[in-house]
């Protein structure tokens, strides 16, 4: 399976209490960012320049528990900066694991190496890798020699421990269909659990030149189209068709509330027009309709899957075919 049985249930439970409840908008994943601090400086990561002169404390593990609460997400992710860098994570992630979360570890690789070796593998924990591409495109990327094989090794080490490892590619105007072909062949070959693929979201703090419209990104993703066969993604079918231009569908930002040293982030986890002190508030007053494509510009190009794939998931939930579909999906390996 793609996703563990254990994670759909908590999903479709969570689905359903809150259907009960008369709760119409309700957050599937939690992005917990417990530090900004991060030992890569990537070309295309807005959170160096966003907080290089805004530089905060990191969240306390007591801060980081009771935002889990708030939210009520079924599903943490744990994302930065480098998680690697807090130094509660070994508690944080065995207290998330007691309150019965699915934990999806963000990491560009490189510290990986104590916690796989210290931390024991648990079924509700993956290890998420970000690679944009094979060494030379890799290390261009995140500006340091070495960080591709680095990876890569830990990748392989987490795999022979028994860890559930999953990567991560932003797909950018120079990512070529044969490279990611090449890219995925190779993380494919270590027994990656599955990928996640979308493009880079474009940054306004990011002056390069370096991102798809969205025009390009649909016809780089038809191109694409028989890699979503042969190799083991992580990303829905509606999804995929979505990024393909088979189907059109609005982003859902309050699916995946990011919560940060700075407070809770508002609008979504790529743009930031405010912080509020607490989730309620966040909620209570983002003025929703006033994003997405259509409605901010800096929504045109996105297609993101941290504002699509809880899309994608009310979609199935509401319709029998796409539930059937997605399913039928997960049953396969890739």
């Amino acid at each position: 399976m793609r996703f563990p049985a254990a994670l759909y249930s908590s999903l479709t439970v969570f689905f359903i209490k809150n259907f009960l409840e008369g709760i119409k908008r309700f957050p599937l994943v939690l992005m917990l960012e417990p530090t900004h601090r991060c030992n890569l400086a990537c070309a295309g990561c807005d959170r160096i320049r966003l907080h290089n002169e805004q530089q905060s404390e990191d969240l306390s593990l007591e801060q980081c528990i009771e935002s889990v609460r708030e939210s009520r997400a079924p599903v943490v992710t744990i994302t930065g900066g480098e998680p690697l860098l807090y130094p509660h994570l070994t508690a944080l992630v065995n207290e998330l694991l007691e309150m019965k979360r699915h934990i999806y570890l963000c990491t560009n690789g490189l510290l990986t190496e104590s916690f796989i070796e210290e931390f024991r593998p648990q079924p509700r924990l993956t290890l998420n890798f970000h690679l944009d591409g094979l060494e030379q495109t890799h290390d261009g990327i995140t500006k340091r020699p070495g960080t591709f094989r680095k990876a890569l090794e830990n990748i392989q080490r987490a795999k022979e421990k028994g860890f559930r490892v999953s990567t991560n590619t932003s797909v950018y105007k120079n990512s070529g269909k044969r490279e990611l072909g090449q890219l995925f062949e190779k993380i494919t070959s270590l027994g990656v659990d599955g990928t996640l693929i979308s493009p880079a979201f474009s940054y306004e703090s990011v002056g390069d030149d370096i991102f798809l419209s969205r025009e390009e990104a649909v016809a780089r993703f038809r191109d694409m189209s028989e890699f979503f066969s042969r190799f083991p993604f992580l990303n829905s079918p509606v999804y995929v068709d979505f990024l393909k231009g088979e189907k059109d569908m609005r982003c859902t930002p309050w699916g995946n509330p990011t919560r940060n040293p700075l407070g809770w982030k508002s609008p979504c986890y790529l743009i930031t027009d405010a912080y509020y002190g607490s989730f309620g508030e966040m909620m209570e007053k983002t003025q929703w309709d006033r994003y997405g494509t259509g409605a901010d510009p800096r929504c045109r190009n996105c297609m993101v899957h941290s504002g699509y794939e809880a899309t994608s998931m009310r979609c199935a939930f509401s319709s029998p075919r796409d539930l059937l579909r997605l399913l039928i999906w997960n049953l396969k390996k890739g």
